[in-house]
């Protein structure tokens, strides 16, 4: 069976789905860790509401398949300001079940990065 349509339906479900998560977990606890890092950075602490444009709005459009490779171009930037932030020593690391330290960074980044190429496919509210 050859159906790159449910194929990109599912790729668009699971990143924006698995990403929604983080968003409503900062949603609900707070994005106080957040603040403190741009803080340290010397970036001002209301950049930091930016999160629930990549984590909340963008996995939403993503799943939804509305303005979906905007979604998806949201996620990458929101990843690779979370790489450039907090993860930049965890680059070359193995994790402790033997992949890759940022597997799950990698995989939103990724995913997301293959969905601006991709598009949303046939089953979307708007391109």
């Amino acid at each position: 069976m050859d159906n790159a349509d449910l194929g990109k339906l599912i790729l668009r479900l699971t990143l924006g789905g698995l990403l929604l998560f983080h968003g409503v977990s900062k949603l609900l606890n707070g994005i106080g860790f957040i603040e403190g890092l741009l803080a340290s950075y010397g970036i001002p602490a209301f950049v930091a509401y930016g999160v629930f444009i990549g984590e909340l709005l963008a996995p939403l459009m993503v799943i939804l398949g509305y303005y979906t490779r905007i979604g998806a171009l949201l996620i990458v930037f929101n990843m690779l300001v979370a790489f450039a932030l907090a993860h930049t020593h965890q680059l070359l690391k193995i994790g402790g079940g033997g992949g890759w330290a940022l597997e799950l960074q990698g995989f939103f980044l990724f995913t997301a990065l293959a969905l601006i190429f991709l598009g949303p496919g046939r089953y979307k509210l708007k391109s």
